[in-house]
């Protein structure tokens, strides 16, 4: 069985920097998409970033140009830099290898000054 580890949340002020690290253990299988997802409360859980095998990379509109993420083999790391409130969320990393899906068990972000 594939698992997902995430690390790297916490408490930071608004305009500061966390950076989270998602790495796959157990039974190890070719990764396809890595990505990173965020739900906040009462919200839908949502896409943030997500990074092809190949290396190809989306980003949420509402975090372009803040938010990067990267990817070395079966670990995936997002770099959050000028953060704002409105980024509090659990953050989830996701991997898929067809017809498997994953999911880490999340890691809470919180920005308030």
């Amino acid at each position: 069985q594939l698992q997902l580890v995430e690390s790297g949340g916490g408490l930071v002020q608004p305009g500061g920097s966390l950076r989270l690290s998602c790495a796959a253990s157990g039974r190890l299988v070719s990764l396809n998409t890595m990505a990173w997802y965020r739900q906040a409360p009462g919200l839908q859980r949502e896409l943030v970033a997500s990074i092809r095998s190949g290396g190809n990379t989306d980003y949420a509109d509402s975090v372009k140009g803040r938010f990067t993420i990267s990817r070395v083999s079966n670990t995936v790391s997002l770099q959050m830099d000028s953060l704002k409130p409105e980024d509090t969320a659990v953050y989830y990393c996701k991997a898929t290898s067809p017809p498997y899906t994953y999911w880490g068990q999340g890691t809470q972000v919180t920005v308030s000054s």
